[in-house]
């Protein structure tokens, strides 16, 4: 009994910790956003230049997705073998830490001489990149419960908005000095940031500093076996985000060839497109605050799948493929803020092990997606994607559909819970 006490008040101290009475500073939620968003922008640099990467390193139209693929494993690995440690050392160390070797990275694939310098660089990059979920969970233990959604929201679409707009400044960089110089300018950048979070983010000794690194990695997978709901929001998350990378894995390719042509910047240009839907859905955190979050996730689904319907008018039309890029990105971003959000509150106390494991089915489904899109278009041109892209989309909808009785019983489990606690 005085262990279970014990056990019990350490957790109640943890918590107590992890939620203060409002949100972070405005600045310090801005610095998150940006570096975020900068972290992530790195592993979709190389969507708008496959074509080019594909003939600098000698590599067919089938196999262009593997360059998005190995980034996208090495995003995994780093999911669930660094961002946990957020749980077991100071997150200020670990931030500083990530950023100076993801700068590290980004040199090496900006002097990679070979195809396997480059893969291997790429794979670092996707590791280190995972910074960006050390810092949504640094942001979410900074925030009491009440201000989570909004505070999650806004640092979630600093992550959107730096994928999209990686296709942008990917292209201009490209067709101004090179593919090269997008990783260097790159380095230079996550550099900078290492060091303002260094002087911005407050040192904190995480609940479980005393936890053996081997068990930490070991409660990860314990904690999605034991509760649905997280079970539920990573497959959702898996489906969405393979939807994602269906579209903007493959569509350099459309754009790239005849009747299009496009250079690169025109190219990343559609990334501002996507940007602009992922901005306006910052509101998703806001609705599942006030306890909208099962019809914020179906009503994105919806959308989602409908997206498909313009995006298969790409070789016929840009402003189709506008549309659909705006629907498409508005949709997956207010999914994956209500999806954070709510794991989040599954354990507060380790914030950093269920943020990692949730994003390790993001990170499966943006490797798939990848990799089926390329089959796909070498298989049956953009028919071929927008198909798959449509059934993945459909068969998040139809997840969401058939378990949401199951998903709102067990978020209510947690609210009564929290309420005992």
């Amino acid at each position: 009994m005085p262990n279970n006490c014990s056990t019990a008040g350490n957790r109640t101290t943890a918590h107590t910790a992890l939620a203060p009475d409002g949100p972070p500073p405005t600045r310090l939620v801005l610095l998150f956003a940006v570096a975020c968003g900068s972290a992530v922008a790195n592993v979709y640099f190389a969507q708008p230049l496959l074509v080019t990467l594909g003939e600098r390193f000698s590599l067919g139209s089938g196999l262009l997705g593997a360059i998005v693929t190995v980034t996208q494993l090495g995003y995994a690995a780093g999911l669930l073998l660094l961002v946990p440690l957020g749980d077991l050392v100071d997150r200020r160390r670990l931030v500083t830490l990530q950023l100076g070797l993801l700068a590290a990275a980004l040199l090496a694939v900006a002097s990679a001489p070979g195809t396997a310098a480059l893969f291997a660089a790429l794979a670092a990059v996707g590791a280190l990149a995972v910074v960006a979920q050390t810092m949504v969970a640094a942001a979410a233990s900074l925030t009491a419960p009440a201000f989570r959604g909004r505070v999650v929201g806004a640092v979630t679409s600093g992550v959107i908005t730096g994928i999209l707009l990686a296709r942008t400044v990917a292209g201009i960089l490209a067709d101004l000095a090179g593919w090269r110089a997008v990783y260097l300018c790159s380095a230079a950048v996550t550099a900078t940031l290492a060091v303002l979070l260094h002087r911005t983010l407050p040192a904190s000794r995480p609940p479980t500093a005393d936890l053996p690194y081997r068990r930490l990695l070991i409660s990860t997978v314990t904690l999605f076996a034991r509760h649905p709901l997280l079970r539920i929001r990573g497959t959702l998350a898996l489906l969405v985000f393979a939807a994602f990378s269906t579209l903007w894995s493959s569509v350099v390719q459309p754009l790239s060839s005849p009747p299009w042509s496009l250079t690169h910047t025109a190219i990343g240009a559609f990334g501002l497109a996507g940007a602009a839907g992922a901005l306006a859905a910052g509101k998703a955190g806001r609705w599942n605050d006030r306890g909208l979050a099962q019809r914020t996730t179906g009503a994105a689904l919806g959308l989602l799948a409908v997206s498909w319907l313009p995006l298969a008018l790409t070789r016929q039309s840009l402003w189709a493929l506008a549309i659909g890029a705006v629907l498409l990105d508005f949709a997956v971003q207010a999914v994956h803020v209500t999806n954070q959000s709510l794991v989040y509150t599954v354990r507060p106390d380790a914030g950093s092990r269920i943020i990692g494991g949730y994003m390790v089915f993001y990170s499966a489904g943006s490797a798939l997606g990848a990799a089926g899109s390329s089959l796909a278009y070498a298989a049956a041109g953009w028919t071929g994607v927008s198909v798959l892209g449509t059934a993945f989309s459909c068969a998040a909808l139809a997840l969401w559909a058939t378990t949401r009785n199951a998903h709102s019983r067990a978020a209510s489990r947690l609210s009564r819970r929290r309420i005992d606690l």
